[in-house]
């Protein structure tokens, strides 16, 4: 394919984690052309210099300064939380074929009281959230190309998410005290970890953390709420563990009269059947976040308990990829109408 033909792209938050990876996955995509790499630190310096995975010549490192927004089509923006808003805002009304994948909490929460209570900012584009849709891809496959804004979900929502959603809707299962137990790899807390967690030995050690309000709680709440038309009533205790990348959440319920394990297995395969990411394993598979690893692929084991109509399910992501630069990419594919798995084989 010729590079007049394919979509032309600035990635913001170049050299994060999260960043890294998109650029990495992106620089093999065969319908991208990458025209802005861009950060606030580390200006001129190359890209390849902070990931040896990425091998392909691509632009320096530079500030949104230098993009010439006419020239893209779509920005990926991978910023903390409250600054994507504010380009997305400045640029949003000027440029308006430009469309904007942004992998932070900017666009995701609805109720901007809520946003508020969660993230202590004021919404800076409050207007835009109409615009905005929040997209886990095998929910979206459809309707995605009607909206400018991509809110890309949060990595434990996504886990989360994905195997409960189908099952509430169906109405098997029992809506209240569903218990979360959710596990990330550190680079879900980002490159300031020491920053934000105090705990003493925290790369040699498992932490919870953030048990009644953890950000992530709203999101959930919300989705569930937005996509099963129902009010579940759950705990969310998330970790921290003393590995890189990974998720791995055990999610505990009670099913209702006469509905088995094996049972939601089945609905769970049937439903996911032509994903090309979701994997459901056997009734009562061993699972662990190996397998996922550096994938944009999604495992989930449903398992009986010793006590009766209580069930498991344990789902395992890369946070870095299925959680987050995987499933923008997978957005971006929808969105345009590439292929779903295109460049994340």
């Amino acid at each position: 394919m010729s590079s007049i033909n394919k979509l032309k792209i600035a990635i913001i938050g170049a050299t994060g984690y999260t960043g890294l990876d998109l650029v990495y996955l992106l620089s093999k995509h065969s319908k991208i052309k990458i025209l802005n790499l861009c950060a606030t630190k580390n200006l001129g310096k190359s890209i390849n210099s902070f990931d040896k995975r990425i091998t392909k010549k691509l632009p320096k490192i530079s500030s949104i300064n230098n993009i010439s927004w006419n020239d893209l089509d779509l920005v990926f923006l991978s910023l903390p939380n409250g600054e994507a808003q504010k380009i997305i805002n400045k640029t949003f009304y000027k440029y308006k074929k430009l469309k904007y994948i942004d992998l932070s909490a900017d666009f995701r929460i609805k109720n901007l009281k809520k946003y508020y209570l969660n993230y202590q900012t004021k919404h800076k584009s409050p207007k835009l959230i109409r615009y905005a849709k929040y997209s886990i891809s095998e929910f979206n496959i459809k309707n995605l190309d009607k909206y400018r804004i991509i809110a890309n979900p949060g990595c434990y929502p996504t886990s989360i998410l994905i195997p409960m959603v189908p099952l509430i809707k169906k109405n098997c299962i029992k809506n209240n005290e569903i218990t979360i137990d959710s596990k990330s790899g550190f680079s879900g807390a980002g490159k300031n970890l020491e920053k934000k967690f105090k705990h003493r030995n925290l790369y040699s050690s498992t932490y919870a953390y953030n048990i009644k309000n953890h950000r992530h709680i709203c999101e959930i709440d919300q989705e569930f709420k937005i996509k099963t038309k129902r009010k579940v009533n759950f705990t969310f205790n998330p970790h921290l563990l003393p590995t890189f990348r990974g998720i791995l959440s055990s999610i505990y319920f009670n099913t209702k009269k006469n509905i088995t394990a094996n049972s939601l297995r089945n609905y769970l395969f049937k439903y996911y059947k032509k994903s090309k990411f979701i994997k459901i394993l056997k009734l009562n598979s061993q699972i662990g976040s190996g397998n996922v690893l550096n994938t944009n692929n999604l495992e989930i084991s449903v398992c009986q308990t010793r006590i009766k109509n209580k069930i498991v399910i344990f789902s395992a992501i890369d946070n870095l990829v299925k959680g987050a630069s995987g499933q923008a990419i997978q957005n971006m594919n929808i969105l345009y109408g590439y292929p779903e798995d295109l460049g994340l084989k």
